[in-house]
């Protein structure tokens, strides 16, 4: 079962501020790449459960946050560690690339 969190204003920064990290992923429903990314996604925050704490974002109904952090293109993956962007991964992506991006910040 996936262990996703969807954000918004309201639970963004108390999210990404945990300790540990934090991997996003701003998207968008009419985003085809997004819809694509979704499933492997969902697989990575079952996979790595331990590891990270995993959500998303959809821009369309908070365009704040993605403004706030710059997000350009969709999808886009940014990890947080204690509410900092450590690092991102922007468009689609296999799951092992996924779990690369998470791996080396471990």
């Amino acid at each position: 079962m996936s262990s996703l969190i969807e954000l918004n204003a309201e639970n963004f920064d108390t999210t990404i501020n945990k300790e540990g990290l934090c991997v996003v992923r701003f998207w968008a429903p009419w985003c085809a790449p997004c819809r694509m990314v979704a499933p492997i996604f969902n697989q990575l925050s079952i996979d790595m459960k331990e590891s990270a704490t995993f959500a998303e974002v959809n821009i369309d109904d908070n365009p704040s946050i993605a403004s706030r952090y710059a997000i350009r293109s969709i999808p886009t993956t940014v990890v947080y560690k204690e509410g900092m962007p450590i690092d991102s991964l922007v468009g689609a992506a296999s799951l092992p690339n996924f779990k690369d991006l998470v791996l080396k910040h471990l």
